[in-house]
């Protein structure tokens, strides 16, 4: 019989591996994001002094529906507006072990359109 890990705790490893080598310093923090099944949430860190710089998420902006590609899309343009109101412009991004697809892809490239650079 054949142990299967939840894909949480695959994500969750591939997470500790993604974040050996990302760390976000004061010059470029770290958009690191957070996937629900009804949510998205976003957070920009600067890993030196260990401060959430910008967050953003779906329940913030009490959106109807967070969990859909449209949501992603606007926690991704907030959190942009509100890191370049902050004069940060140049990130690092985290996916935190989710694959670039769907709500996480839609998230960075609503970021990048807003202004933010990674």
């Amino acid at each position: 019989m054949v142990n299967k890990e939840s894909k949480n705790v695959s994500r969750l490893r591939r997470h500790a591996r993604v974040r050996a080598r990302v760390s976000g310093t004061s010059k470029a923090p770290r958009l690191c994001l957070y996937r629900s099944n009804k949510n998205i949430e976003a957070q920009i860190i600067d890993d030196v002094k260990g401060v959430t710089l910008v967050a953003s998420s779906s329940m913030s902006l009490k959106l109807e529906n967070g969990s859909n590609i449209e949501a992603a899309k606007a926690v991704g343009k907030d959190i942009a507006e509100k890191a370049l109101a902050k004069k940060i412009k140049t990130i690092v991004f985290d996916r935190s072990g989710y694959i670039y697809h769907g709500r996480v892809k839609a998230l960075a490239e609503a970021a990048r359109e807003a202004g933010l650079k990674f």
